[in-house]
């Protein structure tokens, strides 16, 4: 039935700002979320970021109308984050800008003086972080008495990130006959509890998990070793050479050793995470918006909010550490109908978590082989070529003419200009990569259980002991199997075939700073 906009019986103004923002027809949440919505019901939507709930809550805020004669709002967004929090406000303001609807953002890390100033001007609708909404509240510069709707984006987001008691806080500031609209892209408890105790009858609408994986969207993963994503990721970018690539990472400080290496090597790469100021991270996506800079790499949460049409490429450098976040990261391309890829690296110790995502999410990621040195080397020649024949078209060369002409009575042509290429851009050469086909230690392979005399307690990690016995043992880390640690000691996994040779060679070996013994450990009792 809705299959147009004007399905929804929207006024022209509203139907003239959404056609002059490129949306042609409503994607799936926006189908089932407006009409309720626009009737006045509370609804809970279950959808990830990429789906267009922006909008779905958006187009029915703004068909209420402004404010009228009151400077207060009368429409309130709660997000987790500042990114989120600005990307909201301008979508609603384009929404909105046909209507005279205002929208303004306030968050954390702006000055709270020019929101104060913004409030009292009088807006519409206020897009803001809990932790700044309160303090507005207790300034009393934000005053919530005239707020008809109020809605909760990405709440289990909210909930991760400590802010359940400041939304439970700000709702009691509201009116009780509020219209409440909440979007989670998961229901944990917590989230539940709050749409049972501050909405009215709610109306349950989802995206099916298999939606939010967009069917134009390419699924690959990579199976490398940790040391060599690196070259991995510089064979994909070299070969493929994606118009805008974002990157997740693990951590702020994997974001900034990664940035800073594909900087070191020629990329036009930047980096976004919680420690930078909110200026530099405005600069930093203004220029990934602008194709000043073609590679962003960031931390999942620095990521929330980030709106890009034109992301082409999504790359796990890290696995992501459950499926939802698997979801929100790959919804950062193929978005507006376009197609995108995603790419996951997987280390041979990772395979068994990527088919839980897989399982899980209800999707198909399929194993790619990485790019050939040949390939790699034709496309660097080709991006070299390109160069040159823009230095050419320049002009700028020509002040070398006569230092060309006196090196061409010594030597050949090609003699010259290879070696003139060679100090520029050096031999190209392409570093090895082992290529790697699932678990070694899988089935087929006899094992032998070890015991160890370390544990849980001497602070030890599954990553560290298989760093140490692989240095130790000069065999790789994929060889290594199962590895169970308890409180005072653990138990490892090797190859029966190459036991022995392992045990000796790692007796009393170093972990931790903790000399460990090593035994075979007792046949386990069976029941």
């Amino acid at each position: 039935m809705y299959e147009k906009f004007y399905d929804f019986g929207l006024s022209d103004e509203v139907l003239s700002s959404i056609s002059s923002m490129g949306f042609e027809e409503p994607t799936q949440i926006q189908k089932i979320a407006i009409p309720p919505v626009m009737k006045g019901k509370d609804i809970i939507g279950v959808a990830q970021t990429g789906t267009g709930k922006t909008a779905a809550f958006g187009i029915p805020i703004i068909e209420k109308g402004v404010r009228g004669k009151s400077k207060r709002p009368c429409a309130l967004v709660l997000v987790p984050t500042r990114e989120l929090a600005i990307q909201v406000a301008q979508e609603m303001n384009k929404i909105g800008g046909n209507k005279g609807v205002v929208s303004v953002p306030i968050y954390g890390g702006q000055s709270i003086e020019r929101q104060i100033k913004s409030l009292k001007k009088g807006i519409d609708v206020v897009v803001g972080t809990p932790g700044r909404v309160i303090d507005h509240i207790r300034r009393k510069t934000l005053v919530l008495s005239d707020v008809s709707t109020v809605v909760l984006d990405e709440a289990d987001e909210m909930l991760n990130m400590g802010f359940i008691e400041d939304m439970q806080t700000i709702l009691k500031e509201t009116p009780e006959g509020r219209q409440t609209l909440l979007f989670s892209a998961t229901m944990p408890e917590q989230i539940v509890r709050i749409s049972q105790k501050y909405m009215v009858s709610p109306i349950r609408v989802q995206v099916d998990a298999k939606e939010l994986v967009v069917a134009k969207l390419k699924q690959v993963f990579y199976e490398v070793r940790e040391t060599d994503k690196v070259k991995a990721l510089t064979r994909i970018l070299d070969v493929q050479d994606p118009a805008l690539t974002l990157i997740f990472c693990h951590t702020k400080r994997d974001v900034d050793e990664l940035s800073g290496k594909l900087q070191q090597m020629g990329y036009a790469a930047g980096a976004i995470h919680g420690d930078f100021t909110q200026s530099f991270r405005d600069e930093v996506m203004r220029k990934f918006k602008g194709g000043e800079i073609d590679i962003l790499v960031a931390t999942d949460v620095a990521a929330r909010g980030l709106d890009i049409n034109d992301v082409t490429h999504v790359i796990n450098y890290s696995i992501p550490q459950n499926p939802d976040a698997y979801i929100h990261r790959v919804g950062r391309t193929g978005r507006a109908g376009k197609s995108g890829i995603a790419i996951t690296f997987v280390t041979p110790r990772e395979y068994s978590h990527l088919r839980l995502i897989e399982r899980t999410a209800r999707t198909k990621i399929e194993k790619g082989l990485l790019p050939s040195s040949a390939k790699v080397r034709e496309a660097r020649e080709k991006e070299l070529a390109e160069d040159i024949e823009a230095v050419i078209g320049e002009g700028k060369h020509k002040v070398f003419h006569s230092l060309v002409r006196g090196l061409l009575k010594k030597h050949a042509p090609e003699e010259v200009a290879a070696a003139a290429l060679s100090m520029v851009a050096g031999d190209l050469e392409v570093e090895h990569i082992e290529e790697l086909s699932g678990p070694r230690h899988s089935a087929g392979v006899e094992m032998r259980r070890l015991f160890l005399t370390i544990g849980r307690k001497d602070k030890i990690k599954v990553g560290d002991m298989v760093r140490a016995i692989s240095e130790k043992s000069k065999i790789p880390g994929a060889n290594i199997g199962k590895i169970a640690i308890f409180d005072d000691y653990s138990f490892v996994e090797i190859p029966e075939a190459l036991a022995e040779q392992i045990i000796g060679s790692i007796n009393n070996i170093i972990i931790g700073g903790k000399k460990v013994k090593v035994q075979n450990a007792q046949a386990r009792k069976r029941s």
